[in-house]
């Protein structure tokens, strides 16, 4: 068999389990997100209030609250000393789980 074959068998065999795994991945995010969801509606329901800004350093709030999401990662970093990935995760979190666009 050419060495072509089995190059082009091993690569197709690496792609479908790379799409095996993201199918995987992309599953438990959305029960993930769901969960998310219910766990934020039984709050609500129990009359919990739950800020998820509420810890942020409060230029980061003033920042999230004008829609300036690149403006508020950098105090972030600063204030904790986070990467600018992690910081960028922290700041989208706290815009979705509370609504704001930006």
């Amino acid at each position: 068999m050419p060495d072509g074959v089995v190059v082009a068998g091993l690569v197709a065999i690496a792609v479908a389990l790379l799409f095996g795994r993201l199918s995987a991945l992309e599953r438990r995010l959305s029960r993930l997100s769901r969960l998310e969801a219910k766990v934020d509606a039984l709050l609500k329901h129990a009359g919990v209030s739950f800020d998820p800004v509420r810890q942020l350093p409060p230029d980061v709030r003033e920042a999230l609250q004008r829609g300036e999401t690149i403006l508020a990662i950098k105090p972030l970093r600063q204030a904790t000393g986070a990467g600018l990935k992690d910081a960028k995760e922290v700041v989208d979190e706290a815009r979705r789980r509370v609504g704001m666009s930006g």
